[in-house]
């Protein structure tokens, strides 16, 4: 082997891996497997295509491993290639690189999914978290309590009541996803729901109208008109549940009752 080697240090080092490669039966395949290279790594080598390889130092690198693989020696080969005049700057865009495994792309698709699921519980225990406070409907109470209530100048709330057949007009507009409910003095339902961003809806009934949203930032409320600032009256959890009287004046509304309290 000695020999041969020294017959071919007048060949380059391309010349040289590529005939110790094949006095030892390998393939490119083989070599490059070997070697953990890509085989264009190896083509490159054999070539002389030092400015496929990239920079001066991975060149040095793959020269020396090759050379080990072979049998040959690396100082007289990393010798030609100081010597080789046709070693110049790299083309970095040509440095081949492994390529990923199949299905590489999908390997984060599971915690995105997870994320997203994650998101949906947390929105729909928000949601029904809100629903338990479901309006105790006035109608259902005893005629003797309501006429108490009304003889004593205030509604079971605790805000006045308002003249009969007096009417609130109450306008809600959504900047972003957030829940709302409103019902009247009578207990009766008129908005409950998610809404998006950009919804808006308009109703009325008979005040006080007893209000709660979901996202206090993202809702703003006009009653006859003219607005209804009721960020002062948010919870710390963000919601608000408020009180609007005829006159469209806002104020905290209590705590419902459950059935049976």
């Amino acid at each position: 082997m000695a020999t041969a080697v020294s017959g071919e240090q007048r060949c380059g080092a391309g010349a040289r891996l590529r005939a110790g490669r094949e006095n030892r039966g390998l393939s490119v395949p083989q070599a490059a497997e070997r070697l953990r290279f890509d085989a264009r790594i190896v083509e490159a080598l054999e070539a002389e295509d030092y400015a496929a390889l990239g920079a001066d130092v991975y060149v040095r690198g793959y020269l020396r491993r090759y050379a080990e693989l072979v049998g040959d020696s690396p100082e007289e080969l990393l010798g030609l290639y100081a010597r080789d005049g046709r070693v110049t700057l790299p083309d970095l865009t040509r440095i081949p690189h492994r390529e990923p495994p199949d299905g590489a792309a999908w390997l984060g698709l599971p915690a995105l999914l997870g994320l997203a699921g994650f998101a949906l519980i947390a929105l729909v225990a928000w949601v029904f978290s809100v629903q338990d406070e479901k309006p105790q409907s006035l109608a259902a109470a005893a005629p003797e309590a309501r006429a108490a209530a009304t003889v004593a100048g205030g509604a079971a709330d605790g805000a006045p009541v308002a003249t009969p057949g007096t009417r609130t007009q109450l306008a809600l507009k959504f900047s972003a996803l957030s829940w709302a409910e409103v019902s009247d003095a009578s207990g009766r339902l008129l908005l409950q729901g998610l809404y998006a961003g950009g919804a808006s809806r308009t109703l009325s009934g008979a005040p006080p109208l007893r209000v709660t949203v979901g996202n206090t930032p993202a809702v703003t409320l006009q009653a006859n008109g003219q607005p209804v600032p009721i960020e002062g009256l948010a919870r710390r959890d963000g919601t608000a549940h408020v009180l609007i009287d005829a006159e469209g004046h806002a104020s905290p509304a209590p705590r419902r009752l459950a059935h049976g309290d």
